[in-house]
């Protein structure tokens, strides 16, 4: 069974970092993407970062030169570095992972529960 787990959301000032982690587990296969989406109340998620295997990353362009995404292939897991945080980066943070598994040879979204990230003025 595919976990995905996100972690290192929090509260910070406007203009400071946090750095975001997210464990894909459950499947003999390497994520074919992996990548981070918000989402406030009210309003559609939204992607954020993503990175595809061979694709390379894709960035919102709210977040293109503030946000870093990369990821640990041998870990199965993404990171997201948000460096000069707006108070309109204020959101849950989701993780999604695309991936393979025994049962199913089709890759699939699976997603984490979710990180909240408040940033205050």
């Amino acid at each position: 069974q595919v976990q995905v787990v996100e972690s290192g959301g929090g509260l910070v000032q406007a203009g400071g970092s946090l750095r975001l982690s997210c464990v894909a587990s459950g499947s003999n296969f390497s994520p074919n993407a992996m990548g981070w989406y918000r989402q406030t109340p009210g309003k559609q998620r939204e992607l954020v970062a993503t990175d595809t295997t061979g694709g390379g990353p894709k960035y919102a362009d709210s977040v293109k030169g503030r946000f870093t995404i990369s990821r640990d292939n041998a870990k199965n897991t993404v990171y997201l570095q948000m460096n000069t945080l707006k108070p309109e980066d204020t959101a849950v943070y989701y993780c999604k992972a695309t991936l393979r598994t025994q049962s199913y040879t089709i890759p699939r979204d699976y997603w984490g529960q979710g990180t909240q990230v408040t940033v205050s003025s």
